[in-house]
């Protein structure tokens, strides 16, 4: 069938400056401003941290009191020189953080997952990767992630470097940042490089509710052969599809390295997969949530078999310490289904 590829089949290659190229919104943000970000009015943390970023970006005035005959504008409070934006999965973080960089005047920016950035430090090596920052205006990180102590110490000596040259920062996470890696690794033995990363960004609390689940209503899409079949025909009709087993894609998940599953997908405008079954392994879960979070920021489609999508995590797996990264990619998941 013409327009029927597999994944499994690509080994995407990227060099350093096609990395830092990329280093931008995803496409689904690249019109993501303050006055399209939706704050719920049942939850005022939201409008409170959207007046907040946009003070942090440069493009707000501080309320104005009256008195008299004359108006006196507050000063603005003395803010970090990061903004942390701390809440669960859904409550447009990301948006946040794409307005962010969309709205503050700068003439060097940059726009990664936490991933992209460890992965550039591991192309470039970490002299080079200062060297290419160092001067920038701001860098955003989304979903500010510490899996292992080795990221913990590149990104800790990194925003190190670059704070005291004048660099803003701006990051996403599900867990404040005096909590990173808890529950991950011994987090104690990192402490105090925890805690200095944190003392660089004012903490900025979201509440609510995940947005991608208020229109849908139960489990991710499970199809029969069948219809399988059908969706893949349709899909190959309108443009291309990947068409691969679940159990053969994790596997060679294991052999493209994370910061290239971007190009894994590229030039699809569907994902495939046959036969989803329950994954006991977590290391072959955390690659499937980081092919997941790729595949949601290219906002593709997926039509699956098997077992429902929602339930691909084993429940010991959503009681250990990467509940969150797996309940975000479930949400995903269900939302990528239903599209």
């Amino acid at each position: 069938m013409t327009n029927v590829v597999r994944l499994t089949e690509r080994s995407p290659q990227v060099s350093g400056a096609e990395m830092v190229a990329a280093l931008v919104p995803p496409p689904q943000f690249d019109e993501a401003t303050f006055a399209t970000y939706r704050a719920d009015p049942a939850f005022p943390s939201q409008q409170d941290a959207k007046d907040l970023l946009i003070a942090f970006s440069g493009g707000g005035g501080a309320p104005v009191e009256r008195g008299g005959l004359f108006r006196r504008t507050k000063k603005a409070p003395e803010m970090k020189p990061g903004v942390y934006l701390d809440g669960g999965f859904g409550v447009g973080k990301t948006h946040l953080l794409a307005s962010i960089y969309h709205a503050m005047p700068a003439r060097r920016k940059y726009f990664g997952s936490f991933i992209e950035y460890t992965a550039l430090v591991g192309a470039l090596g970490y002299q080079k990767t200062v060297e290419l920052f160092r001067g920038a205006d701001l860098l955003c990180i989304d979903e500010f992630e510490l899996d292992d102590p080795g990221d913990t110490m590149v990104m800790t000596r990194l925003l190190g470097e670059l704070v005291p040259t004048g660099t803003k920062l701006a990051a996403t996470s599900n867990t404040p940042p005096n909590a990173l890696g808890e529950g991950r690794f011994a987090a104690q033995d990192f402490l105090r490089e925890i805690h200095a990363m944190a003392a660089s960004f004012e903490t900025i609390r979201i509440d609510g509710t995940d947005y991608r689940q208020r229109a849908i209503d139960g489990h991710a899409i499970a199809l029969d052969d069948a219809a399988y079949a059908q969706a893949v025909t349709d899909a190959s009709a309108a443009g291309t599809v990947s068409d691969d087993d679940f159990a053969g894609l994790v596997r060679h998940l294991a052999t493209v390295h994370p910061s290239r599953y971007i190009r894994l997908i590229g030039k699809i405008d569907t994902v495939g997969l046959r036969d989803v079954a329950q994954l006991e392994d977590q290391s072959a879960a955390l690659r499937f949530v980081a092919f997941v979070d790729r595949t949601y920021d290219a906002q593709i489609p997926i039509r699956a078999t098997g077992r429902p999508l929602d339930e691909v995590f084993a429940p010991e797996m959503l009681a250990g310490g990467y509940r969150k990264k797996y309940l975000r990619a479930i949400s995903r998941l269900n939302a990528l289904t239903h599209s």
